[in-house]
């Protein structure tokens, strides 16, 4: 089972997250892939996502939460509350810090919905913080240097000891996401067979 937690600003429409979709779909395994619309308040996006997470596994699944950007840093508080594997492609390390500046109302990315980013939304993303991994084999890294947004040396630090791919260059949304698909969704326990 694989969760998806986009990030800021974001919803299920983004690239990555499609492009995932497609290729569990490609293998026959769409039934094992959720990505739902986080909400804009962390408490809440954490809340879904660990109903999420719980409802997934009920039946015993393993459990593999990819989290993008922000998504990166809900993906890593969820990673140490169940004990789930990790993957984070150019995650927020840091966002209490960095969305500081983000504070107020602006529309998503994917629509022209209203998306209202509260101030006490800073204290809820810091009482999310996970200031050291445990057991650093649970998680993959994905950063890469050209990100415009996040500084992937930051990235690389907190997630020391956890198998890392750094891509020299791209950006911040991994523009060419789909060379790594594979190995992600091989992280996350499922074997890619050739498209069909």
């Amino acid at each position: 089972m694989i969760l998806y937690l986009h990030g800021f600003r974001s919803s299920p429409q983004s690239f990555k997250a499609r492009l995932l979709d497609q290729r569990l779909g490609e293998l026959g395994l769409a039934h094992l892939y959720r990505c739902p619309q986080l909400p804009a308040s962390p408490f809440a996006a954490a809340e879904l996502a660990l109903s999420l997470a719980r409802e997934m596994t009920a039946g015993g699944e393993e459990l593999s939460v990819v989290g993008s950007s922000l998504g990166g840093y809900y993906a890593n508080w969820l990673a140490e509350k169940i004990g789930c594997r990790a993957v984070l492609l150019n995650p927020a390390v840091q966002p209490p810090r960095d969305l500081e500046n983000y504070v107020g109302v602006t529309t998503a990315y994917h629509s022209d919905e209203v998306f209202e980013f509260k101030r006490e939304y800073i204290d809820e993303l810091k009482a999310l913080r996970v200031e050291a991994i445990t057991r650093p084999e649970r998680y993959f890294l994905v950063a890469a240097t050209g990100d415009e947004v996040l500084d992937w040396r930051e990235m690389a630090a907190h997630y020391a000891g956890a198998r890392q791919f750094v891509i020299e260059g791209s950006d911040h949304g991994i523009s060419e996401f789909e060379q790594y698909v594979d190995a992600v969704l091989e992280f996350c326990g499922i074997a890619s067979a050739p498209a069909a």
